[in-house]
């Protein structure tokens, strides 16, 4: 599935399991520490249920995230907005380091 052209039902399931799966945590264990039973947790990632906020709070504090990771998608480097701004960040940290090399040249210098 690509989850650039997915549903918010679709990109919470992909992104509850994955984040389940990096902390180590089965679904019985997500549910015990979210304090929600193990077969909704089931039903989220299967896309037949949707929690309430208040539930995705507890999902998210248990996976050690905030709730709006729940719903991140990661940008398309094939958009040209998401290129422009790639570019932008490699220009700026260019600049910065050329500017941080010369200042602690100049610092050297009038230690000399």
């Amino acid at each position: 599935m690509n989850i650039r052209e997915a549903g918010i039902r679709e990109i919470l399931a992909v992104n509850m399991k994955e984040f389940r799966r990096k902390n180590g945590y089965s679904q019985e264990k997500l549910a015990e520490m979210a304090g929600i039973s193990t077969p909704f947790i089931a039903m989220i990632e299967i896309t037949r249920k949707f929690p309430t906020p208040d539930i995705l709070d507890k999902i998210a504090e248990a996976l050690h995230i905030k709730t709006w990771q729940l719903f991140a998608v990661p940008p398309d480097p094939e958009d040209n907005m998401e290129r422009l701004h790639i570019s932008i960040v490699k220009d700026i940290n260019k600049v910065v380091s050329a500017a941080v090399k010369s200042s602690l040249s100049q610092e050297k210098d009038r230690n000399v």
